[in-house]
């Protein structure tokens, strides 16, 4: 049969050889990414199927986001080849509500099993605020830590806006509604509305603090004007437990759950990327990771500057 001189032939068709090479090479790659994918996920569950472990979580940078670490926190309270964790926390803090939900997480696993934290370079506010429930706190004695307390951040952008000529106008349901938005000055009254809900989660944080460490409420409130600690002050003020790093506390741990040196680690949360860098290797992998990193501390140190107000539990 004669070929239609107007259908232009497929690449396949007209380059039979090359076409092959090109699915060969797409082939192998997605199959050798794939297993070690696999593999990975394996690695994770097989974990918890033979002997006593021990976990380690770490809680780093800018907490503006909680659902890994109290997911992987719960996945080592239900897991009973784990028979106690460390939780390493490098963190200023961040938004109130992922760490009042770090806390909680932290401690329903205490109540089920040892939990030892570990303070790096900082563990204050936020992060504090989580390590609080722990069984035991170990902090260097220049760890940055305590700072309890809420901090609101207001930008007004008037000024800016005057200049360029442009002028806000705001409908809102109730006089409050609009309390913090940038482009308005503050009333006094929405001032003093502002100023209720600030105090009214610094009288959580000191509560919970209060509770978990078991102390009375009004000691904790004398310390709780937002000053931070280094780690030999806060042992003073019976916010931590022992001065030393990740290694002592690691080995406080073992102690405490009776696990050799040679137990497994099951360390995490581990960060989630999409499923394209997971299939095509670790450097693609480690550079989106690392770009994904530096995005999240930079939204979380910019968090609504330009966009009104922001309640932390932040340094």
């Amino acid at each position: 049969m004669a070929r239609n001189p107007e259908i232009k032939p497929k690449f396949s068709a007209e380059h039979p050889l090359l076409f092959g090479i090109v699915l060969i090479i797409v082939a192998v790659a997605l199959f050798t990414g794939a297993m070690a994918f696999f593999r990975g996920l394996g690695s994770s569950k097989s974990s918890s199927l033979a002997g006593d472990k021990i976990g380690l979580c770490k809680l780093e940078s800018m907490i503006t986001d909680s659902r890994e670490v109290v997911d992987f926190l719960r996945e080592l309270r239900q897991n009973d080849s784990v028979k106690g964790v460390l939780l390493r926390i490098d963190s200023p803090g961040g938004a109130v509500a992922p760490s009042q939900e770090l806390y909680q997480a932290v401690r329903a696993l205490a109540k089920v099993k040892p939990v030892v934290v570990s303070m790096g370079t900082a563990a204050a506010s936020g992060g504090y605020y989580a390590a609080a429930p722990a069984t035991l706190i170990v902090a260097n004695s220049g760890t940055i830590t305590g700072s309890i307390g809420v901090r609101a951040q207001y930008v007004n952008l008037q000024g800016l806006l005057e200049k360029l000529g442009l002028k806000s106008d705001i409908m809102a349901s109730g006089k409050m509604k609009a309390a913090g938005d940038p482009t308005q000055p503050l009333t006094p009254e929405q001032r003093t509305y502002i100023q209720a809900l600030i105090m009214d989660l610094h009288q959580q944080f000191v509560s919970d603090v209060a509770s978990a460490r078991g102390l009375p409420e009004a000691d904790v409130a004398k310390l709780a004007d937002g000053r931070a600690y280094t780690g030999k002050q806060a042992l003073k003020l019976k916010l931590v437990d022992k001065l030393g790093g990740q290694e002592l506390a690691m080995e406080t741990l073992r102690q405490m759950v009776k696990v050799g040196r040679d137990a497994p680690v099951i360390e995490g949360p581990e960060k989630k990327l999409p499923l394209l860098p997971r299939l095509f290797g670790a450097s693609l992998s480690g550079m989106l990771q690392g770009l994904a990193q530096g995005i999240d501390q930079a939204v979380g140190q910019k968090a609504q500057q330009a966009g009104g107000l922001s309640l932390e539990y932040r340094q």
